[in-house]
């Protein structure tokens, strides 16, 4: 049952009617045997997997919590005894305890993920060396199935156990509520990642039917519909049949379906995040914002802070940071200032965490090599634009280009775009040596521009009329992007208008999902990417 089907429509209507049919103190047991339902029927027994994660978070987090509250008790209790380095002292003590549970869970919560998603990654990659090598050893490759959202609740859980950690939530008490808060149903699929300071408490409460709360939901839900399956979609033919027969093509042809892909991933991954905050926001839940219009991104550092907001903030808190300010880093630091300077110095820590994030966030996309590639093509360009700001302020006053202007953003925007472009290469092709060989071929007749006129574009599976259709579509969501980037809500400004102008446009949303839409036999509408990741 995808997100983009019939019965997932019907599932979210039934539900929607039990959870304000039922007394408000109670409504949070309708989310929690829905969310149950819509795991058990996408991933059968599967959903044990989840079970385990949360009983053992569940368990983890009130360990630490009574940890943390047995050495705040003593340390209030003998305050008066005790001196300042003893008061420290058994500070400290508290948090070491601490922080050896907190690691337990950890390790807990990655174990599944690291088996079911990893293991046979890391298998094939040391049979390669042992072979290489000579050796007779083999690896086994095991037939595993990874549950559905792991990636996703796995972060979630290591986030919810470092806040309990660090004191910036209390654990929860109530096992059946907190696991409503690791499997709440419209995000389990792929994200957003979600805080238990921010989620938990919509999730506990009985929300009030609100007529237009429901329809301010329904037309986010609408809106996702219409980027996944009338854009996302219809690219994904021709960037399917691109990627599989990309010799037949050149170069700008090449280029052409990656960035093709790199909108492909956006209406996909965009839209399934509108449908999750939709339904939620239908049950007066709402969720964190996971994309902020990553493609008027002037830089690449820009970008990852507007494309899957969630993710890079998780990455910031529980990696980077404490990463760049431990001690091994701080030290590495140092060293690097006399070796190297204060200007290299000063960043040499940090960029290595960065380095080490980018790593992570390329593996967590996937285990392939290619995904590393992908995550060290991004981080590297970000460490680079970090590096030369100087250098471009200089170039810049030199030239006399005022960097306020239009023309100076646009062109930024632009470049941003082809970077992150070349870097799907990475994260779309079927490995590392498909990506570099696709990588070749972008530079071969790299200025031919015949096939805007010889038809090439015709053999991508779409004819004219859909090329026309997809190019209007785009124009119209880059149009509904620039309203977004003036802060203005496109929701808000149909809420103003006359009822029969708002269901005008609510009617033709929906027939042109109907009509224009790709599924139904022989076209059913794929997973969303973001799902296999």
């Amino acid at each position: 049952m995808t997100i983009v089907s019939l019965s997932f429509f019907v599932f979210v209507a039934a539900l929607l009617a039990a959870y304000f049919l039922t007394p408000a103190r109670w409504r949070w047991a309708v989310l929690l045997a829905g969310s149950c339902a819509f795991y058990w029927l996408n991933s059968r027994w599967l959903l044990l997997v989840l079970l385990g994660t949360a009983l053992a978070t569940f368990g983890i987090g009130l360990w630490i919590q009574k940890i943390m509250d047995a050495g705040a008790a003593d340390l209030a209790a003998h305050r008066d005894e005790l001196t300042r380095e003893a008061r420290r002292e058994r500070k400290q003590a508290t948090k070491r305890a601490a922080r050896r549970v907190l690691t337990l869970g950890i390790l807990l919560d990655l174990a599944p993920l690291l088996f079911l998603k990893y293991f046979n990654f890391f298998a094939s990659s040391a049979n390669t060396l042992f072979t290489r090598a000579g050796a007779g050893a083999r690896l086994p490759i095991l037939n595993l199935m990874l549950p559905l959202g792991i990636s996703f609740y796995t972060l979630q859980a290591i986030a919810y156990l470092v806040d309990t950690y660090r004191g910036k939530v209390r654990a929860d008490r109530n096992p059946a509520k907190f696991l409503l808060f690791m499997s709440f149903f419209p995000q389990i699929i792929q994200g957003p990642i979600p805080r238990h300071s921010q989620l938990a408490g919509q999730l506990y409460e009985g929300h009030d039917f609100d007529y237009g709360r429901l329809c301010r939901g329904a037309q986010l839900m609408l809106w996702g519909l219409f980027k996944k399956l009338v854009i996302g979609e219809r690219i994904a033919i021709a960037v399917d049949y691109l990627f599989a027969h990309y010799q037949r093509y050149s170069g700008p042809v090449v280029f052409l379906g990656v960035a093709l892909y790199g909108i492909q991933v956006y209406a996909d991954f965009s839209g399934g995040m509108d449908i999750a905050r939709g339904v939620a926001q239908m049950l007066g839940i709402e969720l964190e914002l996971n994309f902020r219009q990553p493609y008027f991104s002037a830089s690449v550092e820009e970008f990852w802070r507007r494309w899957h907001i969630t993710m890079g903030s998780w990455m910031r808190d529980y990696v980077f940071y404490p990463l760049s300010m431990s001690k091994a880093f701080t030290a590495l630091g140092q060293r690097g200032r006399k070796a190297l300077g204060q200007y290299v110095g000063n960043r040499l820590g940090p960029f290595c965490a960065m380095f080490i994030v980018y790593i992570l966030v390329g593996l967590w996309h996937g285990p392939r090599w290619s995904y590393v590639a992908f995550g060290l093509w991004n981080g590297a360009f970000i460490m680079l634009g970090i590096l030369l700001e100087d250098v471009y302020a200089w170039m810049r006053k030199k030239l006399g280009v005022d960097g306020e202007t239009f023309t100076w953003r646009a062109f930024r925007v632009v470049r941003t775009f082809v970077v992150v472009s070349f870097g799907r290469y990475f994260s779309r092709a079927d490995g590392l040596r498909t990506a570099l060989s696709m990588l070749k071929r972008t530079f071969i007749h790299w200025n031919d521009l015949s096939f805007l006129t010889d038809g090439t574009l015709l053999t991508l599976r779409l004819d004219t009329a859909n090329w026309v259709l997809l190019l209007l579509c785009v124009i119209g969501l880059f149009c509904v992007d620039c309203v977004h980037e003036r802060e203005i809500s496109f929701r808000e400004i149909i809420a103003r208008q006359p009822l029969i102008f708002r269901w005008g446009i609510y009617i033709a949303t929906v027939l042109a999902i109907l009509i224009f839409g790709i599924y139904g036999p022989g076209y059913n509408a794929a997973d969303f990417i973001y799902q296999g990741f």
